[in-house]
């Protein structure tokens, strides 16, 4: 922050010129030309310069309230002076999601291509809604979720749609779960005449939108049941098999089992041949959460995860992750569409569709919660089009390459260990100093706890001063209620390198950290 004067200055002087007019509602095509230009241009200078930019800014959410003009605006600004307030504040005030080294969380870095569709939907401004809504549009979502399925090996006759990522993907599939298999119509009579609790059954892994569906459709939190997971933190099927029984001889119906094409924390896989077999055995709606995982499939060293992902009923993705897509764009796909449409399907007066053929007749709006929805398909396409499978499968295949490189310099260190196997492309680790081992090898039960406590403690801090450095970025997780430093490998930038600096930024600011202890 300090330069902050200067570019208050600068910003000063900007918003004060008289020589452009503001814009206008209508504008004029030399106009839109020249902003055009100018948008371009600030979009190929900064993706040129992310890789030496500070990952994550030093300021504080009052020092970004200053720096904006918060005044309802009476009179219009020209673009010259919004792009400068882009170029001198929200640009250096963000998080750099694209940097190869933003390893937090599950997060995409985009591409140009797909910033580009972005624009050209948001201009065309399509809402696909139904088919008679936008007959072009419609076709290429239509299109690309036939290409989602071929990437998948899912069932061609299977239904599919955009929304807007894997957390409503979830919420659907849930949905189209509970109506069929409810014991009368939930649609017209609500959960609470249900005669019995409805039971889900998750992994104690399972993101948490499981869960938040579960409360919003009326199922209950509490009637989600958490599964324990075995030492690669996959789902354990002997302990599902328990609980499904113990729940149908206390009277409950168990009605859907999600398994984790990837889960959050570890990136662990459960055995969907497995789970698939319960599902059969019980008669439970399967229901995949391939929100993070899903688009490994293009990989050849993961595809083989993928195998038995056709006997699922539901299969939530995330298009806008390992597609490398701007967000948002998940995508939820169904089995038998049948069961979507009797879950979603709504008749009133204005969505009735008259006079045209059955292919024209359809209608999104029968699949999902959603009626507006703006032409996410569009960067999907250009992305799968542009690009070419190829090209991805090779980008996918590196990110889980570097992944596995970092486990393979953990495991060979004197100062970090692992806390979970790298399952695709998520790492999860901490740092050990030397006299942090020492105790451990010699210490009883009861030191080996102090020390570990010690140790949540020194790599909590170690990741705040990791954070705050800038160079790299790591989230956390909880792993055996030990503290771990976490990080997901989802960009095409990141190289092998990478993972090289991400340990030297660790040991670099680790003696800070403890020196301040």
């Amino acid at each position: 922050m300090a330069n902050t004067k200067h570019l208050n200055a600068k910003m000063t002087d900007t918003l004060h010129s008289d020589d452009i007019p503001p814009i206008s509602l209508d504008p004029t095509t030399e106009q839109v030309e020249r902003w055009g230009r100018a948008a371009i241009a600030w979009m190929t200078h900064y993706l040129d310069s992310l890789r030496e930019r500070r990952v994550y800014p030093v300021t504080t959410a009052r020092q970004i309230r200053e720096r904006l003009d918060a005044g309802l605006p009476e009179a219009g600004a020209n673009f010259e002076q919004l792009l400068e307030v882009m170029r001198e504040v929200i640009e250096p005030l963000s998080r750099h999601n694209g940097h190869p080294r933003m390893f937090g969380y599950v997060q995409s870095p985009g591409t140009p291509i797909a910033a580009i569709a972005d624009l050209l939907a948001s201009a065309l401004n399509a809402n696909l809604t139904a088919w008679r809504s936008a007959p072009a549009a419609v076709e290429i979502e239509r299109l690309t979720i036939d290409w989602i399925k071929q990437i998948l090996s899912y069932p061609t006759d299977a239904a599919g749609l955009f929304v807007s990522g894997g957390s409503m993907a979830n919420f659907a599939a849930l949905a189209a779960a509970r109506r069929a298999k409810a014991p009368l119509n939930v649609l017209r009579d609500g959960a609470h005449h249900l005669p019995q609790a409805m039971r889900v059954y998750v992994s104690e892994e399972t993101h948490h939108s499981i869960a938040k569906a579960a409360a919003l459709l009326g199922i209950g939190r509490n009637n989600v049941r958490a599964v324990a997971v075995d030492e690669r933190f996959r789902i354990n099927t002997d302990d599902l098999v328990a609980k499904i029984t113990e729940d149908a001889r206390d009277g409950h119906l168990p009605f859907c089992v999600v398994a984790n094409a990837g889960t959050v924390a570890t990136g662990a896989f459960d055995s969907l041949a497995d789970v698939s077999c319960v599902a059969r055995q019980f008669n439970l709606w399967m229901h995949v959460d391939a929100s993070y995982g899903g688009f490994a499939a293009l990989a050849a060293s993961a595809r083989h995860r993928f195998a038995e992902i056709n006997e699922a009923d539901s299969v939530a993705l995330d298009p806008h992750k390992w597609l490398y897509l701007p967000v948002d764009c998940g995508c939820v796909l169904y089995r038998d569409r049948e069961a979507a449409r009797a879950t979603f399907a709504h008749d009133a007066e204005y969505t009735r569709v008259i006079g045209v053929e059955a292919d024209e007749a359809f209608a999104f709006w029968d699949y999902g919660p959603e009626l507006s929805r703006r032409f996410r398909a569009l960067k999907v396409w250009m992305m799968l089009k542009g690009v070419g499978v190829g090209a991805l499968s090779e980008a996918v295949e590196n990110d889980l390459a570097c992944a596995r490189h970092l486990e393979r310099l953990v495991r060979a260190s004197e100062d970090f260990e692992m806390l979970a196997p790298v399952e695709l492309s998520i790492f999860c680790f901490r740092y050990v100093p030397a006299r942090f081992k020492q105790e451990m090898e010699r210490g009883d039960e009861q030191t080996r706890e102090h020390v570990n406590q010690q140790l949540d403690g020194l790599n909590e801090r170690l990741l705040v001063a990791l954070q705050r450095d800038g160079s790299s970025y790591l989230s956390n997780a909880q792993l055996g209620g030990r503290f771990a430093l976490r990080g997901c490998v989802m960009n095409y930038r990141t190289t092998p390198r990478d993972m090289e600096i991400l340990l030297e930024d660790l040991r670099r600011v680790a003696p800070q950290v403890e020196a301040g202890e």
